[in-house]
């Protein structure tokens, strides 16, 4: 089954708690927070603050995506903070399986992120000890840019590779997704769906959300 994962990115700050209730009403059951330290990508987003005030206010799952350097030393704080779900990049973490470990131990879902560009025979080792892999479908970094097309076969291709193992293994898939793109990455395979500006870059996120479910529903 399919969740779909608004990305707080591209929210509005200063309306940060109401944007949540609206995706929830729409249907919304992960919450995509994308932390960035300007190092691993050339932005700076948000940090544990943050995901300790998003705990506050909301029981949806909290997605933590750490686009940062050396993300062993802080995957398990944002645990503690209030995360659900924490994935670091296969790029970044030299030490990748303790990290997700860590993850785990600390009580939360553990994932393995991993560029356009980087192949997923780094996985081959490690994918057993992840609870989910995020493909990316942008260059990390920056919101609202257009769907990368070769990640849809990325998709189909780990989704065999989890069914081949024997592995619950999820797929998660982060940029460019909207009313055009959810049906082929739903159909190769993705189970977890984030979306930032196709959310809150519309008039109603509440709607939009219900837009998208709705699409996605016809290949589930």
């Amino acid at each position: 089954m399919f969740e779909i994962a608004p990305s707080i990115l591209s929210a509005d700050f200063a309306r940060l708690a109401d944007e949540i209730k609206s995706v929830e009403e729409g249907g919304a059951t992960v919450l995509h927070v994308d932390v960035m330290d300007g190092h691993f990508v050339p932005n700076i987003t948000i940090g544990l603050p943050v995901v300790r005030s998003l705990r506050k206010v909301t029981d949806m799952t909290i997605d933590c995506h750490l686009m940062i350097s050396d993300p062993g030393i802080y995957a398990e704080q944002f645990v503690k903070a209030g995360a659900d779900m924490v994935s670091v990049h296969v790029e970044a973490d030299s030490h990748l399986h303790r990290t997700l470990a860590s993850i785990r131990s600390a009580g939360a879902k553990a994932g393995i992120a991993i560029n356009p560009a980087t192949s997923l025979a780094l996985l081959d080792e490690v994918l057993p000890f992840a609870d989910f892999v995020l493909i990316m479908s942008v260059n990390p970094g920056f919101g609202g840019q257009a769907f990368i097309s070769t990640a849809t076969e990325k998709v189909r291709k780990l989704r065999q590779m989890i069914v081949e193992r024997g592995l619950a293994t999820r797929i998660e898939i982060d940029g460019g997704i909207d009313g055009n793109t959810i049906m082929e990455v739903v159909e190769a395979g993705a189970e977890i769906l984030v979306a930032g500006s196709a959310i809150f870059g519309k008039p109603s996120p509440t709607e939009a959300v219900k837009e998208l479910i709705d699409k996605a529903t016809v290949w589930v």
